[in-house]
């Protein structure tokens, strides 16, 4: 099975093709903040780090900005995303995420991140840490497996 039938690792429930990869392949920018916060978690565990630049806000580039990116797609192996919140008025939005990856067994990056579209295009500008959230047991899991989070991730 190739990767553009297979389910988008955002887990919008939507096969890739017809999700993130339009996005990832420049065919189109996201609508919304939240299609480029489920893009760009997509290409974090996809190792799109060009995409992951290109979608930073300019002005937050650093100039080993793009080496950073690499790294962290090197070194982490995300399970999985829950979009939490998501506001957006104008051009500003802010999007409030978990994204889980491996680490004994997982940690949760809680974040609330705030988005500027400029030019009719949206870029992620930068994000507010915050603490983890209470999984249920009986919650399905996190990683999209579809069973509850007590038999996955959470024995």
């Amino acid at each position: 099975m190739n990767q553009r039938s297979l389910i988008c690792p955002c887990l919008s429930g939507k096969p890739y093709a017809n999700c993130c990869e339009p996005l990832h392949q420049a065919n189109h920018g996201a609508n919304t903040a939240e299609s480029l916060m489920r893009s760009r978690y997509s290409a974090f565990c996809l190792g799109h780090a060009n995409y992951l630049l290109t979608t930073l806000h300019p002005s937050k580039r650093r100039p080993d900005e793009l080496k950073q990116i690499e790294n962290t797609i090197n070194t982490t192996a995300w399970l999985g995303l829950k979009i939490l919140d998501h506001k957006q008025a104008n051009d500003l939005a802010e999007v409030e995420f978990v994204a889980f990856y491996e680490d004994a067994p997982f940690v949760q990056l809680h974040e609330r991140s705030r988005f500027t579209r400029e030019a009719g295009q949206w870029f992620y500008h930068d994000g507010v840490f915050m603490p983890d959230i209470k999984l249920g047991r009986n919650e399905p899991c996190f990683c999209g497996s579809g069973t509850k989070f007590k038999h996955c991730h959470g024995s």
